[in-house]
């Protein structure tokens, strides 16, 4: 290798050029015509599939259990079965509700292998908002752990779709605790109902095509309840393909991958500390091991000590989600006392991440590269990715897109249903960043209107304020949606503000984003009492946990006599009270 490494348009030519692995070809979806992995597999059934070539490996560890991909794969075969014997059909909807166990990773394959598509629901939602995506997206089975069985048994009722709970106990040792049978639902013990594994076993034979729908993964928006967007196989296995893409691009201007001294290939092992039923969680990093033969080692809850002895039993290559995760695992007293020197690579995205975390981890890890990557629910995660040299270059940046996606840089005034030629740009410009590609989902399940507001021919109007500088590298400057990420949750300002108005005190409140140095930012809220009324913090913050998930509940409140100040419009100026109250 040259000491001067491969551009990387130089890298994208070579690569994507005709008869190579990642050539790219066009297909017509939807009456959109888009650039597209030529060589792409067809669908995630596929992928499942593939996986038997690392038959002898171990995949999944937590805790004292280990599962090869052989294994997994019967068992994902022999659930997919019992998924039809209960009377899932193509396109019928199949819920995991469930913290991060290797039963969700089962239900999940088991899931494609029947024809499902799969809901992968928020695992620190109350009853309540479950019960909603539940009922919203038609689910007819259900897996769940006995935390959320109890969290939406008072909603059963209403529930008039679902036919059968499937429930998994985090006590290892035990069978789960199904409680009171339900007059309407089954609700059944998931061991007991996958039964006898077969060494044989193979899934249905059924067909899938790539634009069937896939999965739906679940997106608060600025207005009203969670939407659903629509994944469909061709959007989860593009997403795969650009990972292995970026990677390997890496690989052939810097050098590096999965190599042990002597240059032989070493296993992935990765540090799941991220929750499954995010996109990044499901489609950037179970679906992208399951595909490539990586181990994904799984933690009950994240605790920096745990995972750093971890790290050291298990050669962990892998690790990272969001930038907190990294920070906490440098910021651990004991990190000299554990050997590291396994790890490759620590990637992150979904929050923003300090630059001076870039040159920790270099210092950290000799043979670990950073990487950073933008992407969203609505684009089946990964856009853009910055890794290696080019993160240390331009630490700010999420990285140039992938190849089969367009990116423009739309003004706030623009009324056209897709980006003109003659619009302004340049690396000053700023505006919102709108996104086109096979990655892109179809829209919002049952939700005409939030998805003709979000997409128009082909293209994603992500929500997010960013400039593109001179080499394609995307910044993304600042959020137009009323969002605030918090350790990689998104939490939407509308939600909190729905909530606190419930309050009877409470007469005008603003949900802003207040700096935070390892979360990224934490809920605040900026609240006009009513005249004559008194109300403390601690009071409100009750008030909305019992109504939203932990992590929307602010960590901060802060009373104002004054009005809250609002533009022409009358619309909260929350740049200005964020202003405020960070000075």
């Amino acid at each position: 290798m040259s000491d001067t490494p491969m551009s990387l348009r130089e890298a994208t030519d070579q690569m994507t050029a005709p008869g190579q692995m990642f050539e790219l070809g066009d297909a017509t979806v939807r009456g959109v015509t888009y650039r597209v992995w030529k060589h792409a597999p067809a669908n995630l059934k596929q992928i499942l599939d593939l996986s038997l070539t690392h038959a002898e490996k171990d995949f999944l560890v937590y805790e004292d259990e280990r599962c090869t991909f052989g294994e997994h794969y019967r068992i994902a075969a022999t659930m997919a079965h019992r998924f039809r014997e209960l009377g899932v059909d193509n396109g019928d909807r199949v819920a995991i509700a469930a913290r991060n166990l290797p039963e969700w990773v089962y239900a999940f394959w088991g899931s494609v292998a029947a024809g499902a598509i799969t809901v992968p629901l928020n695992a620190w939602w109350t009853g309540e908002e479950l019960a909603y995506g539940l009922s919203d997206s038609g689910t007819v089975v259900a897996v769940v752990d006995e935390d959320r069985l109890e969290r939406i048994r008072p909603y059963l009722d209403d529930l008039e779709y679902l036919r059968e709970i499937i429930v998994v106990s985090e006590d290892r040792g035990r069978r789960p605790e199904l409680g009171a049978p339900h007059s309407r639902i089954a609700i059944r013990d998931f061991t007991e109902l996958l039964g006898t594994v077969n060494d044989d076993a193979t899934p249905p034979a059924i067909e899938i095509g790539s634009d069937d729908d896939a999965t739906i993964f679940y997106t608060s928006g600025t207005t009203g309840r969670p939407k659903g967007a629509v994944g469909t196989h061709r959007n989860a296995v593009t997403n795969l393909m650009n990972l292995f893409f970026s990677g390997q691009r890496n690989t052939v201007r810097f050098g590096g991958g999965n190599v042990d001294e002597s240059g032989a290939s070493i296993q992935n092992s990765y540090l799941l500390n991220i929750p499954l039923f995010h996109a990044t969680g499901c489609l950037a990093v179970m679906i992208t091991n399951t595909a490539s033969g990586g181990k994904l080692v799984m933690m009950h809850h994240f605790d920096a000590g745990k995972a750093l002895a971890i790290i050291e039993r298990e050669k962990i290559t892998t690790f990272g989600g969001v930038p907190t995760i990294a920070m906490q695992i440098l910021d651990h007293p004991d990190f000299a006392s554990f050997d590291t020197s396994s790890v490759r690579s620590v990637s992150y995205g979904g929050a923003p991440s300090p630059p001076e975390l870039v040159r920790r981890i270099r210092e950290a890890f000799p043979l670990g590269q950073p990487g950073n990557g933008y992407g969203l629910t609505e684009t089946s995660a990964a856009v853009a990715l910055n890794g290696g040299p080019d993160y240390v270059a331009k630490p700010a940046s999420c990285g140039p897109a992938l190849p089969i996606n367009d990116v423009a840089i739309v003004p706030e005034d623009f009324d056209g249903d897709e980006p003109t030629s003659d619009l302004p740009s340049g690396p000053d410009v700023t505006g919102e960043l709108w996104i086109k590609g096979p990655n892109v989902v179809r829209g919002y399940w049952n939700k005409p209107e939030e998805t003709a507001k979000a997409f128009t021919k082909g293209w994603l109007h992500s929500g997010d304020v960013a400039r593109i500088d001179e080499d394609g590298f995307i910044f993304i400057v600042d959020r137009a949606k009323d969002m605030i990420i918090r350790g990689g949750e998104n939490v939407y300002s509308v939600e909190v503000e729905a909530a606190l108005f419930e309050h009877p005190d409470v007469a005008d409140v603003a949900v802003i984003g207040v700096p935070h140095p390892v979360l990224g930012e934490e809920v605040g809220a900026v609240v006009v009492l009513r005249p004559g009324r008194h109300v403390d913090a601690d009071e409100l913050k009750h008030h909305v946990g019992t109504r939203l998930a932990k992590f929307s509940v602010p960590a901060h409140i802060y009373f104002r006599d004054e009005p809250l100040p609002r533009n022409p419009a009358g619309k909260v100026l929350k740049r200005q009270l964020r202003d405020e109250i960070t000075a």
